[in-house]
């Protein structure tokens, strides 16, 4: 994979590559699975779902894991502080173009009294359609469900819904990425399922071979609920092929939306 290639792909998560010297053609990774790994002198650049709201379309390679968890998050909505630490994604390669995820919030709560505890569980399935290696753009379809835990969190429902990531490399520096959403989600007060949209954009940028920045906009919208609309920036800092770090932020940028957000976290592969 090419360095410029390889950058897009990152800069579509906002995170940033190492350079090296992969060959100028793509290998052929097909025949690799779980249980036949993908050599690690053939991984692709580690590109995260993290830490902007659009998810990335790459793929982890098959065999290896990945971690993305925040330290901690902060919101703020109408004066009310509420917490989160180690919203975490475990990853595993399935093939070379499928990965799968697991998604909880390991503890929240709010202050005040509100609740707190573990959060529900999320499966989630990326296919990369096309871009995976060697590229200047790619997608992906991202089904996933939410699994109800029980806990104080929990609206004790069924949810799921549908991610498709786009990213595209700008210039050698810029990266695009746009994500449209659908999600089914439980209305306490019709006692029912409504369907929910959500669209993000982002743009990231090589600040240099370490560093990376983004901004990024974010718009819910669906059939019982207002538009809420947010902007969030950061950084990433990559301290080698397999290690990033991040944090940011979150604005709301009309009165139905939460008011602030900050964030921090990493990426580790295995």
């Amino acid at each position: 994979m090419q360095m410029q290639t390889a950058l897009f792909f990152l800069l579509a998560s906002s995170t940033i590559l190492t350079a090296g010297d992969p060959p100028a053609v793509a290998p052929d990774k097909s025949g690799y699975t779980l249980f036949n790994p993908t050599p690690r002198e053939l991984w692709r650049g580690l590109s995260p779902d993290r830490p902007d709201a659009t998810e990335s379309p790459i793929t982890v390679d098959a065999g290896a894991f990945v971690v993305e968890a925040s330290y901690f998050d902060w919101r703020r909505n109408d004066g009310v502080d509420s917490y989160t630490v180690m919203a975490t994604n475990f990853k595993i390669g399935l093939t070379n173009d499928i990965d799968f995820q697991t998604v909880f919030d390991l503890y929240s709560w709010e202050e005040n009294g509100g609740p707190d505890g573990f959060g529900d569980v999320q499966l989630r399935l990326k296919w990369n359609v096309w871009g995976n290696d060697a590229a200047d753009t790619a997608f992906a379809i991202f089904p996933f469900i939410k699994i109800p835990t029980g806990s104080d969190l929990s609206n004790g429902e069924f949810e799921g819904g549908l991610i498709l990531p786009f990213g595209m490399e700008l210039t050698d520096r810029i990266g695009l990425g746009i994500m449209p959403e659908i999600d089914a989600v439980y209305d306490d007060e019709t006692g029912d399922h409504h369907i929910e949209f959500l669209h993000t954009a982002v743009i990231g940028v090589a600040l240099t071979d370490r560093l990376g920045g983004f901004v990024e906009y974010i718009g819910i919208t669906g059939e019982n609920t207002k538009y809420r609309s947010f902007a969030a920036g950061g950084l990433t800092f990559q301290v080698n092929n397999d290690l990033i770090f991040d944090c940011g932020a979150q604005v709301g940028l009309n009165e139905n939306s939460d008011d602030l957000g900050v964030f921090a976290g990493f990426t580790k592969r295995f």
